[in-house]
C-alpha cells in the first residue's frame, strides 16, 4: 500500500508539471501569434457621429422617464426612416462628410509618415465640399521635419478641401507652421500659440579636450561643410557662418507663414514669442476661440457625417512580442493579488 501511495504521488506530481509546461507553452504560443496577427499596416474608421449617439442614449436612459424614453425612441426611429428615405431617393445628407486626423508632434516630427498615409487615404475618397480637421499638439522641433509637414498638409488644400487646424494645447514653431496652412486655425482658450522663430545650440568641449592634451582634427572640402563643432575650436567667421544660416532659415519661416496668413503683420509676430490663444487672435495668428470637441459637436448636431481617421504601423515583432508576454504577466499577477485580497 505504501508503495502504491508514493507511486500514486509521484504521477500527481508528473501530471501536474506535464500540464503546467503545456499550458506555459500554450501561452507563449498564444503571445507569438498575437504578436504576428498585429504585424500589418492598417487604416482605422471611426464615427463620431455613432459614438456621440451612443454617449447621449446612454444618459437619456437613466436621466428621462419611461414615457419620455419611449418618446424619444419613436422620434429616433422617424429620424432614421427619414434619412433611409432620403438617402434611397438620391438625395444629399444635410451636411458634407469630416474627415478628423491626429497630428501629435515630437522633436523629429515623426509621426508625418502617419500623417501622410492618411492624407492619401482622404483624397482617393473626399468629394466636393468634404472638409478635414486636423487636431495638431506639438511644440516644433527640426524644420525639414515640419516642412514635410506642412507640404502634406498643403495637399489636402491644392486638391480643394478645406481644412482647418484645432489647437487644444499647444501649436509653436514648427507647430504653427503647420497650422498656418489651414484655410481656419481654432483654438482653445489657453493653447500656446506662436514662437515664430528659429533656435539652435550646440555645446564645445575644446578646453576640456586641450586640458587633457587631447587633439581633434576635422577635415573638410568646402569653406563652409561645417560651422561650429562640439570638439572643434570654433572661430569668429564660423559663428558668423551659423548665424547667416539660422537668418536664411527664419526668413523662409516667416515668409512661408506670411503666404498662408493673409494680413498678419509678420514682423510683430515672427520674434519668437508665443502666445495664449486669446491674444493669438489680437494678432491673427488664429480664427475663433473653440476646442476641438465644439467643432464635432457641431457637426454632428449639423447631422455631418464625421469620421476619425487614423493609420497605424505595426512596432517590430520583438517589440509587440514582449509587450504582449508583460501585458499577460502583468494580468495574471493581477489575478493572484485579486484573489490573495479576496480570501
Amino acid at each position: 500500500m505504501e508503495l502504491v501511495a508514493e507511486y500514486g504521488l509521484f504521477l500527481a506530481k508528473a501530471v501536474t508539471v506535464v500540464v503546467a509546461i503545456g499550458l506555459l507553452v500554450g501561452w507563449l504560443a498564444s503571445v507569438i501569434h498575437q504578436a504576428r496577427s498585429a504585424d500589418r499596416e492598417q487604416l482605422e474608421v471611426r464615427n463620431v457621429n455613432k459614438r456621440l449617439q451612443h454617449m447621449a442614449n446612454t444618459l437619456h436612459a437613466e436621466l428621462l422617464t419611461k414615457r419620455q424614453r419611449k418618446t424619444r425612441r419613436k422620434q429616433r426611429k422617424a429620424e432614421e426612416k427619414r434619412r433611409a428615405k432620403e438617402e434611397k431617393l438620391g438625395k444629399s445628407p444635410a451636411g458634407k462628410r469630416l474627415f478628423v486626423l491626429d497630428f501629435i508632434g515630437d522633436v523629429r516630427a515623426s509621426a508625418v509618415d502617419q500623417l501622410r498615409d492618411e492624407i492619401s487615404a482622404v483624397l482617393q475618397v473626399a468629394e466636393d465640399d468634404d472638409e478635414v480637421l486636423l487636431r495638431l499638439e506639438s511644440a516644433g522641433g527640426m524644420v525639414h521635419g515640419y516642412g514635410l509637414a506642412a507640404s502634406q498638409l498643403k495637399r489636402l488644400r491644392d486638391n480643394g478641401l478645406r481644412l482647418t487646424v484645432a489647437v487644444d494645447k499647444l501649436a509653436a514653431s514648427g507647430g504653427y507652421m503647420m497650422a498656418c496652412v489651414g484655410e481656419r486655425i481654432v483654438a482653445a482658450p489657453f493653447a500656446i500659440i506662436g514662437s515664430i522663430g528659429v533656435v539652435a545650440q550646440i555645446p564645445n568641449f575644446n578646453r576640456v579636450l586641450r586640458d587633457k592634451h587631447i587633439d581633434y582634427e576635422l577635415h573638410t572640402a568646402g569653406d563652409h561643410k561645417r560651422t561650429l563643432t562640439v570638439f572643434g575650436e570654433n572661430t569668429d567667421e564660423a559663428r558668423a557662418k551659423f548665424r547667416e544660416e539660422l537668418e536664411a532659415t527664419h526668413g523662409l519661416f516667416k515668409d512661408f507663414v506670411a503666404r498662408h496668413r493673409s494680413g498678419i503683420d509678420i514682423d510683430s509676430v515672427a520674434t519668437g514669442e508665443h502666445w495664449h490663444a486669446s491674444q493669438a487672435l489680437e494678432r491673427s495668428l488664429v480664427d475663433d476661440i473653440i476646442t476641438s470637441d465644439d467643432i464635432l459637436l457641431q457637426a454632428v448636431r449639423q447631422q455631418r457625417p464625421v469620421f476619425e481617421i487614423q493609420y497605424r504601423t505595426p512596432a517590430g515583432f520583438m517589440a509587440r512580442l514582449s509587450g504582449r508576454a508583460a501585458a499577460g504577466v502583468r494580468d495574471t499577477a493581477g489575478a493572484v493579488i485579486r484573489s490573495l485580497l479576496q480570501q
